[in-house]
């Protein structure tokens, strides 16, 4: 592949997030502002195999900044897994022209992308995913519209659940993260809040917290449990073997991935997907455009997939310090 870029490929993979569209138009009309084409790669890394693409121009972006999902649709691809995989999505870049992909994903989207790097084709990685999951981004694209989703209907649950003087139990995604969960819990004053980078114990973490504010005179209880620490149904049936009431169970399920994302992830998308044109237009490639310290920054892709990220701990002390007690309301 020549050293300028000339033509662009840009693609979504992996589980869909709020503002990928908002990152796919930001992509396109970049790469016209650097001289460059673009296309459009349609379910992701499969759709690099089997030649499925659209050109994409300044009108053909028009009007998708306020839309959920993506016009590129995602899909995973097992046999992309595969060298024979990769081989076919190389071949479909020459066919195409293709001097440079950007890859909007999460962590499999970034190895996908390290994968063809090693073929020789130059990328730069977009993340997005409403887990934060990350290691080398303080942000993803799609967290903070879908923990105000979450937010939205655990406030209406509660609602109906207080009318009824019952505990809710709460399961919310994020895969194997508690970013998510965590970030819901304080905001809409959880009773209590299990995450997988935390080893809960029933008794302390539920339990005595149920009790402690049945005791202050509070009727309804909310338990917020990311999906990554096991079944909601069955830590609500633990709880009413503890306490005798009689947990109602949701899970949020896919609705926390939908929905027209906010300014956040507008912004954020918009800015990251320029940064990563820009990157590519100025001949730094193999990168992931990352959030840091309120600024945009590049990391190498190797580097970035080497990365961990945290869950910040002293969270829980705001929510214990904050939420339900004998003291304390909502």
């Amino acid at each position: 592949m020549g050293d300028k870029i000339k033509r662009i490929g840009v693609l979504t993979s992996g589980g869909d997030a709020p503002g990928m569209n908002a990152a796919v138009r930001a992509v396109a009309r970049s790469a016209i502002t650097f001289g460059m084409e673009c296309i459009g790669i349609r379910r992701g890394w499969q759709g690099l195999i089997t030649t499925d693409f659209v050109t994409l121009d300044a009108a053909s972006v028009g009007h998708i900044l306020s839309r959920g999902g993506t016009i590129l649709y995602t899909a995973r691809s097992d046999e992309f897994r595969t060298e024979k995989g990769r081989k076919k999505a190389v071949a479909t870049c020459k066919m195409l022209g293709l001097d440079a992909i950007v890859a909007i994903g999460g962590d499999g989207t970034f190895r996908g992308a390290l994968e063809l790097s090693r073929l020789g084709v130059p990328v730069a990685g977009i993340p997005a995913t409403i887990d934060n999951d990350i290691g080398c981004t303080n942000y993803t694209i799609g967290f903070d519209t879908a923990c105000n989703t979450a937010i939205e209907c655990i406030d209406k649950l509660r609602d109906t659940m207080q009318s009824h003087e019952r505990c809710s139990v709460v399961e919310v995604m994020g895969r194997n993260a508690g970013f998510l969960a965590l970030y819901v819990g304080i905001s809409v004053g959880a009773t209590a809040v299990l995450v997988p980078e935390r080893e809960f114990n029933l008794q302390r973490d539920v339990v005595e917290r149920i009790r402690s504010a049945r005791l202050a005179g509070h009727t309804h209880f909310m338990v917020v449990v990311a999906e990554g620490v096991g079944s909601a149904v069955e830590i609500g049936k633990q709880i009413h073997e503890a306490v005798g009431i009689e947990p109602r169970v949701t899970v949020l399920g896919h609705i926390q991935r939908g929905g027209s994302p906010n300014a956040r992830d507008r912004e954020t998308a918009t800015r990251m997907g320029y940064f990563a044109v820009k990157a590519l237009a100025e001949g730094r490639t193999n990168l992931v455009i990352s959030t840091r310290d309120g600024g945009i920054v590049e990391t190498p892709i190797e580097e970035a997939l080497q990365m961990t990220k945290h869950l910040q701990m002293d969270r829980y002390e705001v929510l214990e310090a904050v939420g339900i007690s004998k003291t304390h309301g909502l």
